[in-house]
């Protein structure tokens, strides 16, 4: 009765966000936990349930043989583990942890669901890492779970047919009724300072639209970190250049995201790429009017119906994007429609109903596997 949990950390991301909530859902039917990580993060999701941890990273830090050394002694780390544990299956999460589990159990037969949470192009970059992903899902792996069906395109016949779509798990703290009140004259983005969110196209058409709507506030909520491209800084001097340093708010990581947001009016997502946000979501679910870029891997497109319950926008486009801000903006009955419909969607994605789909589709692989 133990289940195994494969990830590369429990950092505050939304693919870690469904393991917790799934962990938590199988230690409450009875069951196990172990949870094997190639590290251990400095922020990372609270457990406030009993699992049996190990950190491989820790485990292979002396093996010699540079890059392609330590991968196969992560494989041959997670070997041991999986046999002492032995646990009934494993869930995998993200990029190379996928390709680990499926290469770790490929002697001893344990059933491994590999879960594809965001683009696969960017999860497996490079000729090698694809070839890999592809041949191990198609030959190992017992299920493949994806966020969108436009994710599976990535893959051949072989694993398409083994192929489930599974939404997202909302926080608990979303499952709540929409705030009622009146909003605050706001512009929120919730998500990592980097590139692909391209706060800074939201930067510009706001600035264009600040002399027509000057009560308006733009607020950022994520990370502030600086990375490699130096997002944050070009980003924070763009604002400069504007003149726009008190109308754009820098609030950082915040705790209990959901007060902070939920009075807004207005909620923008702008990524080139995404899984299936869940920022998204919950401004969804708050009450949010939210627009959208209509980004792969389709994630945007499945929870928004274009003008009914959001508004979806082609990627980049940044005159779209200025057109909608000033539509929306200038039209608080709109605004209100379009946030009343997307609070619709929490209670479809609260947790118990959520994790028992997901529960109920991994019963019946193992069940099948069991019976094969």
């Amino acid at each position: 009765m133990r289940i195994a949990f494969l990830l590369s950390s429990l950092g505050k991301g939304g693919a870690e966000h469904v393991a917790v909530n799934l962990m938590r859902y199988y230690r409450n039917q009875g069951y196990e936990i172990l949870l094997v990580t190639s590290k251990e993060n400095e922020e990372e999701y609270e457990l406030d349930f009993k699992v049996k941890r190990y950190l491989v990273n820790e485990d292979i830090k002396d093996a010699k043989g540079g890059r392609i050394g330590r991968m196969f002694a992560r494989a041959r780390r997670l070997e041991e583990i999986w046999i002492k544990e032995q646990p009934l299956f494993i869930l995998s999460f993200i990029g190379k942890m996928n390709i680990y589990g499926c290469l770790s159990t490929r002697r001893y037969h344990i059933p491994v669901i590999v879960n594809v949470r965001s683009d696969p192009s960017k999860e497996y970059p490079g000729f090698v890492n694809r070839v890999l992903a592809k041949y191990l899902f198609s030959h190992d792996a017992l299920a493949v779970f994806t966020q969108t069906e436009q994710v599976q395109e990535f893959f051949g016949k072989s694993i398409r047919k083994k192929c489930y779509v599974m939404p997202n798990i909302l926080d608990e703290s979303f499952v709540r009724p929409a705030f009622a009140g009146v909003r605050n004259k706001e512009i929120v983005m919730v998500g990592r300072l980097d590139t692909n969110k391209n706060h800074a196209m939201v930067v510009r058409s706001f600035h264009k639209l600040l002399p027509e709507f000057p009560e308006y506030k733009l607020r950022f909520f994520g990370d502030e970190i600086k990375g490699e491209d130096g997002t944050h800084d070009k980003l924070k001097e763009l604002v400069n250049e504007l003149g726009m340093t008190y109308n754009v708010d820098f609030a950082g990581r915040q705790k209990d995201i959901r007060s902070k947001i939920e009075k807004a009016e207005i909620f923008v997502l702008a990524s080139g790429y995404e899984g299936m946000p869940n920022a998204l979501l919950e401004a969804m679910s708050s009450g949010l009017c939210c627009i959208s870029t209509d980004c792969p891997c389709g994630g945007p497109a499945s929870v928004i119906k274009n003008n009914v319950n959001g508004i979806l926008i082609p990627v980049g486009d940044e005159d779209a994007l200025t057109d909608s801000l000033r539509r929306v903006m200038d039209d608080e009955d709109l605004r209100e429609k379009l946030g009343m419909e997307a609070s619709k969607i929490a209670q479809k994605l609260q947790p118990s109903l959520v994790c028992k789909k997901w529960a109920d589709t991994i019963s019946m692989k193992y069940q099948e596997y069991i019976n094969s």
